[in-house]
């Protein structure tokens, strides 16, 4: 029975690998999305932007690396690490990206996809530039579903590392 047990547990384990793999054909939408976010920020193109989300309301949300906090906490006492800020979600970002005259891109690297064709979880290292000089950076994650009209993001986290800068006390 033992000997039954360890054969059906061993022919069965590869099927749990397999069950998450993304496929060329279920990264390709997502990947799309990706880089539809990165053009859209690059060329200041809010409806392209907002296309990418999925209708109602998105959880938009940033945490503060221990550094940042610490650094900031000298000027902002009351600063945490997370700050609920309905106000904060993917309108008003793109919002302020169109009304900054100066150039802004964020870059994606170690971009990692998890779908099971359906739902998808998507995280990367992130770089924000502003005139080209980076801002902050960190890790994003996003969760997406795909609908009738493709792939939309329904959830937007990252954490926020601001690179101290010479001269300036942070």
């Amino acid at each position: 029975m033992k000997k039954l047990f360890c054969s059906v547990f061993l022919a069965l384990l590869p099927l749990t690998a397999f069950a998450n793999t993304p496929t060329p054909e279920r990264e390709a939408g997502i990947r799309q999305v990706i880089e539809s976010f990165r053009t859209a920020i690059i060329d200041k193109d809010k409806d392209r932007f907002l296309a990418l989300f999925a209708p109602g309301t998105v959880s938009w949300q940033s945490v503060n690396s221990d550094a940042t906090v610490q650094r900031y906490r000298v000027k902002n006492p009351t600063l945490g690490k997370v700050r609920s800020n309905p106000g904060h979600n993917p309108l008003s970002f793109i919002d302020n990206i169109v009304a900054d005259k100066e150039s802004t891109e964020e870059t994606f690297n170690n971009i990692r996809i998890d779908s099971d064709g359906d739902v998808a979880a998507v995280s990367f290292d992130y770089v924000f530039i502003g005139n080209g000089v980076a801002s902050n950076y960190g890790q994003e994650s996003w969760q997406l579903v795909r609908t009738e009209d493709g792939w939309r993001i329904v959830s937007v986290i990252w954490s926020v590392n601001v690179p101290e800068k010479k001269g300036d006390g942070r």
